[in-house]
């Protein structure tokens, strides 16, 4: 008997008409899952297999399992919502454990005919009545309510509200998105007969020949673009306006030719200037290797050797020609150099570890003045021909720099280190070895010039002065007057160039060649260099006042060449009265000498 009203039902026991009991209830989910479960595979084992008539239950079940498990878990709640709550339960528990047999009762239909086979087409529901429906939409609304309870998240997200659209003003809008335009654009010819009524003028197309064909020049920029037509949306061209577009086109295109032949013929002249220059040097190179070297003593002052001294060393020989024309006054050998570098290496590594002052007091120089020498020399070097990266610290050339300065330093314990020989001694290493360069570094700090400047000797300093403003005023009387009137005194900008031999102030292919003739004249072509470079740029400093001039002396241009610095040097006339250089520095030190003695207190009798 309940097989058979299982396969009436449905494949599942009908419910009781009095309701389930609140003991049941309990037990009903796992109950009902079970008898699922064995429905679906009787219905596995029926569709693989030919079985015998069934009776129509039997079909209502099967179609009651394809039934979704959202509805079958929605529809359970119905009966268990009208039986009161057992105590201790509440509605969520009964709501839950008999929603399996709800949907079982749902599934099942509620009349079958009463006949051993089933229709041959399924019947359509029965109309549910009007209070059971009822009663189900509310049942549906509880489960949904608790469902909701228990599916939303803990914290409550803040859901972001659609804000109307706001129309900004038309143009560009730094961020966001610009709003779509309310109208589409217009056509061509509605924009023309806009144009026209609004202007009161009919437009004549340009003929076909007016138009851009086949141009010979193009520009890569957009300078040809103003040939084009407009947009189809905007104007076109009158007739008069493409003439003029034209014509301004040709008048560019023009300009660029010109300029870029212009250009064409500078590079040309550099590069022949350049081949020119290569030539000679290569012949020059020949004559002083072959002639003049082996024969210095007897050809160093002949017109010959003077003239070629002028238009420049070649490279090659130019550090042995500097090493000759300074010479060896000091007779300091390379013997002598290893011994003050390895001295200067013990200073350093005493310094760097226990940094006592008796061993530095017995180097003949003060604890701080030594340590000043020191940090001054590793700054200088990171500072010194900063663009070639050669000098700066890893570079190949900044341990050979550090050598020689630090062997000078303890060479020479009276004059030390000052800011500006390691630009001196940068150039002699680029040019020399490194014993070499040592002895011609101390050789020509050796010369009265330099000694006077890097042992900061006020006196002799203000005696070159003196000497450099009379041939100043004699070659440039009104740049000296211009330079009066601001109280502009040579020691502003002469001091910088003096102490680094203009290595620092110009570029270095033209400050070996100042070298070239300093190592020939001596002292006197430092000075006829600084009036040299006045002249050059005597126009631009007429018109500039004290902060310029200063600012403008201590930091030259960049683009000056060798030719026009040295014809303007070579126009410098060092006579004043018919005395020279030599002539003017001695009687300024006869004067003072006489000053002195003049102020001098006399003697007690």
């Amino acid at each position: 008997e309940e097989e058979e009203a299982k396969l009436q039902n449905g494949g599942f026991l009908p419910c009781p008409a009095g309701g389930v009991p609140s003991g049941t209830a309990l037990e009903e989910p796992l109950r009902s899952c079970r008898l699922r479960c064995e429905a679906e595979r009787r219905g596995g084992a029926a569709a693989e297999s030919p079985s015998p008539p069934r009776s129509p239950g039997g079909d209502a079940g099967s179609r009651a399992l394809a039934v979704p498990c959202a509805r079958t878990c929605r529809d359970r709640a119905e009966p268990a919502a009208l039986l009161p709550a057992p105590l201790g339960f509440t509605d969520v528990n009964l709501n839950s454990r008999n929603t399996y047999e709800v949907s079982r009762r749902r599934s099942a239909p509620e009349h079958l005919p009463h006949g051993g086979t089933a229709p041959a087409e399924p019947a359509p529901p029965p109309q549910e009545p009007a209070e059971r429906a009822r009663h189900r939409v509310g049942i549906a609304g509880a489960g949904s309510s608790f469902a909701e309870f228990f599916t939303r998240n803990f914290f409550t997200k803040r859901t972001k509200e659609l804000k109307p659209a706001v129309q900004s003003a038309p143009g560009w809008k730094l961020f966001g998105k610009v709003p779509p335009r309310e109208n589409l654009p217009k056509d061509s010819k509605i924009i023309q007969q806009e144009y026209e009524a609004r202007t009161g003028r009919m437009y004549k197309p340009p003929p076909p020949s007016a138009r851009r064909k086949n141009i010979e020049f193009e520009p890569l920029s957009t300078t040809a673009l103003i040939l084009e037509d407009r947009p189809a949306n905007l104007p076109a061209k009158s007739v008069e306006e493409a003439l003029r577009h034209r014509q301004e086109y040709d008048e560019m295109v023009a300009e660029a030719k010109k300029r870029e032949i212009k250009e064409a013929h500078k590079r040309k002249k550099i590069m022949r200037e350049r081949f020119k220059q290569e030539e000679n040097i290569a012949s020059a190179m020949v004559i002083w290797v072959n002639e003049i070297l082996p024969n210095w003593e007897g050809m160093r002052a002949t017109r010959r050797v003077r003239e070629l001294w002028w238009q420049g060393l070649p490279p090659s020989v130019r550090g042995k020609v500097w090493s000759l024309a300074v010479g060896n006054e000091l007779n300091i050998t390379p013997e002598l150099y290893e011994i003050f570098l390895s001295r200067a290496k013990e200073r350093w590594k005493s310094f760097s570890e226990t940094s006592t002052e008796n061993d530095i007091e017995d180097a003949g120089a003060s604890v701080a003045d030594r340590e000043a020498s020191l940090e001054l020399i590793k700054l200088d070097i990171s500072r010194t021909f900063p663009s070639l990266y050669i000098f700066q610290k890893g570079g190949p050339y900044h341990d050979l720099l550090h050598s020689v300065l630090g062997a000078y330093t303890c060479y020479r314990p009276d004059v030390g280190y000052v800011q500006g020989m390691s630009f001196i001694a940068a150039v002699l290493i680029l040019n020399l070895e490194e014993a070499d360069a040592f002895i011609a570094f101390a050789n020509l700090l050796n010369k009265p010039c330099q000694l006077a400047f890097f042992r900061v000797d006020h006196s002799m300093m203000l005696k070159y002065f003196a000497a450099f403003e009379v041939f100043f005023e004699e070659n440039l009387p009104k740049l000296f007057l211009h330079f009066k009137s601001y109280s502009l005194t040579p020691d502003i900008y002469l001091i910088d160039w003096i102490f680094t031999l203009y290595s620092k102030s110009l570029p270095l292919d033209l400050a070996c060649r100042v070298w070239d003739v300093f190592c020939r004249d001596g002292e006197e072509f430092l000075f006829r260099t600084g009036l040299g470079i006045l002249r050059l740029y005597e126009d631009i400093l007429l018109q500039m006042d004290f902060i310029h001039i200063a600012q403008f002396l201590t930091k030259l241009p960049e683009d000056i060449t060798s030719e026009k610095l040295f014809s303007c040097i070579a126009a410098i006339q060092m006579q004043n009265s018919n005395k020279k250089w030599a002539q003017v520095f001695a009687s300024l030190m006869k004067d003072n000498k006489e000053g002195d003695k003049n102020h001098s207190p006399a003697p007690k009798s």
